[in-house]
């Protein structure tokens, strides 16, 4: 049999390809809401390296590899494999936690709970916009408890009965803002992707997996892929772990292998140590396989800056210094629970103006491009060109700012609260691509910021409102965020063929994604409603909200002092990192290990990095790059074989009444 001739590197991708990715994507988007919030299995997303995307690529690989192994022909190639992929992680994260999983609570929530005692219809009502929320209470009642009888109905039928008079506007309203909001972010990325991609060489630690798969796959070489000892061994140990421990969760009797140690009671609760007192250890074999494929440098700054922040804490209670959690007001960020953890208010703002400062040169000649007549060619990073990029980003932020003012927040609090907003998601994109962060959550929500400088005087009650609701619904729930997706894709994507076609094919699906995720939460709502499914998070999360608003309208607060001073002590260690970082090349660690000092997602990832720091230094030094190219097979084996089991435990989840969770949920 004659083997598959190769393939050109820039042969543009057929559309072949382009149509089976829409088609997975629009299928992962409309399954997800029954998946999560109904059945309560794995989450087919979950961060920034989706779990349901790379369990499709894996099998989609191994049929393609047989194909042609059996029949001589090419039916899907690796770059091809990478773009399907691609058209995945863009949209994995819509149906849930990027956007629909508090969408329509966001816009319900003042009527569903607003009660004689917390006086929300009197304070709120007055201040929300009309064409924001479905004025139709009984609209809002079957959201919650259903359709009558919803439970024996089918999709179709229950989608019929959904009051569409009630929420067209609001669809129609939101929809249109969330797609100007993804616009600017394209544009961002493909600002900045010819700096961080071709002129400073970023590491892509999560997308090192897949595209080491579809390179096994051009060149032939995906059985040796495969069979590695090394990654055989990685697979094996990772099946063999959540085989004992799916059967202990099924079968009780069957003794699990512990993951999750609980390290704090060896700590006492007052003194020098007493940051450690929750401290947990999280084996999770994927995560410490994408920290053996991270920078050195940043896999040690992680964990490092995560427990000297834990030790912050408590030499700042052995000084005395105890600062009471009332000294930060109100706030609207996920975790924020510490007058210390402003620290990254300040460090976030001081690496952004590090990150400007070292694309300055490309800045400087991107603006040139955009105001001159000559051509503007994209580069090899780029979906779109420069010249677009640039005036899609300026007239698209414009567009955000005065809808944003339109409905209440004034001018220049609109103006603040967009830069805020894609200042925050740009530093969040370079640390989780960067990073390796496949678990990213925030510690500081970019209001947090604005409210706690300059207090809340300086704006109007239904300018509070607008900015804690559209951060909400967009700027606040990073895990299952939008840009670093696009920055993944625009990597993977670097150097193909067609490019016109890959973007015509992104957009239509990030299009269609938005369309097909909020009408399959809407329909699954009404079928069963909210109070059945598990959205307890969300609604709570949306609840604190709208109360933190109540307050706020009632009683504006001023400045925080201690916000303040945080914040300025965050600058000032960042602007020391940052200088000694691009000073001298012997400087040990990196500034994002101090950006996510008090995420809380380090609780879970700080000892994954320190397994893959030790693992890849241990290897470095010992064995140099031949054992590295090895031992690297084994980590592979590792993801591998963690997201292998958590898509059969997801697809066993969807049969059965409780579901293996595999991965954090």
């Amino acid at each position: 049999m004659k083997p598959a001739p190769p393939v050109p590197e820039n042969a543009p991708v057929r559309y072949r390809a382009l149509f089976l990715g829409l088609f997975l994507a629009l299928a992962l988007c409309a399954l997800t809401p029954v998946n999560n919030t109904y059945r309560q299995a794995t989450l087919l997303g979950g961060g920034h390296f989706p779990l349901a995307p790379f369990f499709v690529l894996l099998w989609l690989t191994l049929g393609a590899g047989l194909f042609r192994s059996l029949s001589g022909r090419v039916l899907f190639t690796g770059r091809e494999l990478l773009v399907v992929f691609t058209l995945m992680i863009l949209v994995s994260g819509i149906a849930y936690t990027g956007l629909a999983r508090t969408f329509f609570i966001n816009l319900t929530a003042p009527f569903r709970f607003a009660t004689a005692g917390n006086h929300w219809q009197e304070i709120l009502g007055p201040l929300l916009p009309a064409s924001w929320y479905p004025r139709d209470l009984e609209a809002v009642r079957l959201l919650y408890d259903g359709l009558p009888g919803g439970h024996s109905m089918g999709w179709m039928e229950v989608a019929r009965g959904i009051p569409w008079a009630a929420w067209a506007r609001p669809l129609l309203v939101w929809s249109g803002f969330v797609l100007l909001c993804y616009f600017v972010m394209i544009c961002m990325v493909n600002l900045f992707a010819p700096q961080w991609i071709e002129n400073e060489r970023m590491d892509f630690p999560l997308m090192a997996v897949p595209q080491l798969m579809e390179q096994a796959v051009d060149s032939g070489g995906l059985m040796g892929f495969f069979a590695n000892r090394y990654f055989l061994t990685g697979l094996c140990i990772t099946v063999a772990l959540h085989l004992v421990n799916g059967l202990s969760f099924y079968y009780p009797s069957v003794p699990a292998i512990p993951t999750l140690i609980l390290a704090g009671p060896y700590f006492p609760k007052y003194g020098l140590f007493s940051g450690f007192y929750k401290l947990k250890i999280y084996i999770y074999p994927a995560f410490i396989g994408f920290a053996f494929l991270v920078s050195r440098r940043i896999s040690l700054s992680f964990w490092v800056f995560f427990l000297g922040g834990a030790l912050f804490i408590g030499v700042l209670a052995v000084l005395g210094y105890a600062v009471p959690a009332a000294a930060l007001g109100i706030t609207f960020g996920p975790v924020l629970s510490r007058p210390e953890e402003t620290q990254m208010i300040g460090a976030y703002f001081v690496f952004f103006l590090f990150l400007v400062w070292l694309a300055r040169r490309h800045l400087a000649d991107a603006v040139m491009t955009a105001f001159s007549r000559r051509a503007a060619p994209r580069t090899d990073s780029q979906w779109i060109s420069t010249r677009f990029s640039f005036w899609g980003f300026v007239l698209g932020s414009a567009g955000v700012c005065l809808w944003l003012a339109h409905f209440g927040l004034g001018f220049l609090p609109a103006l603040l609260l967009t830069a805020a907003f894609f200042i925050l998601y740009l530093v969040a994109t370079r640390i989780i691509c960067q990073g390796g962060v496949a678990y990213f959550t925030l510690t500081a929500a970019p209001t947090d910021a604005l409210f706690g400088l300059f207090g809340t005087r300086w704006i109007s009650g239904a300018g509070v409102l607008a900015a804690a609701v559209v951060q909400k619904v967009l700027f606040v729930d990073l895990r299952e965020s939008l840009m670093p997706s696009v920055l993944h894709a625009t990597k993977l994507t670097e150097g193909r063929g067609g490019k016109s076609r890959i973007l015509f094919f992104a957009a239509l699906t990030l299009v269609l994604a938005i369309g097909v995720s909020l009408v399959a939460m809407l329909t699954l709502a009404h079928r069963y409603g909210v109070r059945e499914l598990s959205m307890d998070w969300a609604t709570g999360t949306t609840v604190a909200v709208y109360e933190n608003v109540r307050v706020l309208a009632e009683s504006p607060q001023g400045a925080s002092h201690w916000v303040i001073v945080f914040s300025l002590m965050g600058a000032g260690v960042m602007l020391l990192l940052v200088a000694g970082y691009h000073r001298f090349t012997w400087w040990p660690v990196h500034p994002l290990g101090y950006l996510m000092a008090y995420s809380s997602a380090m609780r879970i990832l700080w000892f994954s990095f320190f397994c893959g720091w030790a693992a890849n230094s241990l290897c470095m030094r010992y064995g140099g790059v031949a054992l590295f190219k090895k031992l690297r097979n084994f980590f592979i084996g590792l993801v591998v074989g963690d997201f292998l089991m958590g898509g059969a435990f997801a697809l066993a989840g969807l049969f059965t009444s409780a579901s293996y969770q595999v991965l954090p949920n």
